[in-house]
């Protein structure tokens, strides 16, 4: 049952010896040359006001001391995990965002790259963060121990909240739609019913954690500016 159960996120299934369930991770990647020719529609009008919306909003949390074009990346990271996200919805495409070799690859080198830059160039000001303003001295040895642990689990947080998260959903989807084979047939409707609203509800979840996942890399970007 349990081997059943997780399979979907299994990523060793292969054909000849070679694993393809982390192509569907690139798929994206393969389409955007096609929407260079493409007439612009109302999906591609509604995509790029999206895309803008976010791009003032990166820009506002990254503040004056962002750097000019940072929001491009921020905008293609939520871009990216939101496709990946949504490509898991459907039957027998591989979720790769439900695994933390994929999460952690985009989390850890994301926060090193900002830790190595503000100790670099701004090292007192990265130093005065661990100690809030109004600290009494007799707390101060215990918010600097207390905000460098919460500084150095950022990454893992960032891809665990991404990965469980995919993982919760699909995994309610599976075991409902386990259900479905030694259900009576009254109750088949109302099966479909219940594994619609949660479908659409994933859907939802797809895009706020794709969001969360973007706004709190450029967050932790605006404190080392």
């Amino acid at each position: 049952m349990m081997t059943n159960l997780f399979s979907v996120f299994d990523p060793t299934s292969s054909l000849f010896n070679f694993s393809l369930n982390w192509i569907s991770t690139i798929l994206g990647l393969m389409m955007i040359p096609y929407t260079y020719w493409l007439a612009q529609s109302r999906i591609h009008f509604t995509w790029n006001n999206i895309l803008l919306k976010l791009h003032i909003e990166f820009k506002t949390l990254l503040g004056p001391g962002g750097h000019s074009g940072s929001t491009l990346f921020f905008v293609s990271m939520f871009s990216f995990i939101l496709f990946n996200n949504f490509m898991g919805l459907f039957p027998y495409i591989f979720t790769s965002t439900s695994h933390l070799a994929m999460t952690l690859t985009m989390s850890l080198p994301l926060w090193f790259s900002f830790m190595l830059y503000g100790c670099i160039n701004h090292a007192q000001h990265m130093l005065a963060h661990l100690v809030p303003q109004g600290t009494p001295p007799m707390l101060m040895p215990f918010m600097v121990c207390i905000e460098t642990i919460s500084n150095i689990i950022r990454p893992m947080t960032l891809a665990v909240r991404l990965a469980a998260n995919m993982i919760a959903g699909h995994l309610l989807l599976t075991l409902l739609g386990n259900t479905g084979t030694s259900m009576m047939y009254i109750l088949m409707p109302i099966l479909l019913i219940t594994q619609i609203l949660l479908l659409i509800l994933e859907a939802a979840v797809a895009a706020i954690q794709s969001y969360v996942f973007a706004v709190l890399s450029t967050l932790y970007s605006s404190e080392v500016n």
